[in-house]
């Protein structure tokens, strides 16, 4: 079930740009500029609002103006502060369609219906989505590449995500150059 007022991350602030309050912000947000779009936004505990007064885009990021924030030294204390809004404010996805922090809870099952584990959310290292499950009595979480063949279904409305884990074999690695087997002579 999706929960209305859950706390979805839109963007972080960065460094300081400038002198007079200016911050980066690095956003999640599908076109940039979009971060502004969605009124005012939340830091993680819910309690402190920032309100976005002037912005313009810098490749993947923001230089954007805060409410409030008028100097350097204002703006670096809030350098890796989240900016968050409620799930009740993002617009409805395309039917089919979902936000990944949607998934966020969902039971991970396997091809034929059994439970693997509890998915923790989706992370991207800068190669690709990744589904991120807790399996019951683990420590470390498994992390499944956001395809199509690996996650071939999401069922919201029953809780739930069909994952089919990848198997790698030993042909799958990429020899290195210490590999005696990647050497030509």
């Amino acid at each position: 079930m999706i929960d209305p007022d859950r706390l979805i991350l839109l963007g972080e602030i960065g460094s300081a740009h400038g002198i007079r309050g200016e911050v980066s912000i690095r956003t999640f947000t599908e076109v940039p500029a979009d971060i502004a779009a969605y009124g005012p936004l939340k830091d993680k505990t819910g309690k402190r609002t920032f309100e976005i007064t002037g912005l313009r885009v810098s490749g993947n990021a923001v230089i954007a103006r805060l409410s409030g924030i008028e100097d350097r030294t204002a703006a670096e204390k809030l350098r890796n502060t989240g900016l968050y809004v409620k799930r009740s404010q993002l617009p409805e996805p395309e039917p089919g369609s979902f936000y990944h922090e949607d998934l966020a809870g969902l039971t991970a099952v396997d091809p034929v219906g059994s439970p693997i584990g509890t998915v923790v959310g989706v992370v991207n290292f800068g190669a690709g989505d990744l589904v991120e499950i807790r399996r019951p009595g683990e420590r470390e979480t498994l992390l499944i590449p956001f395809t199509n063949d690996t996650v071939p279904s999401v069922d919201l409305m029953a809780g739930r995500v069909s994952i089919v884990a990848p198997v790698y074999t030993a042909d799958d690695t990429n020899a290195g150059p210490d590999d005696k087997d990647s050497e030509q002579e």
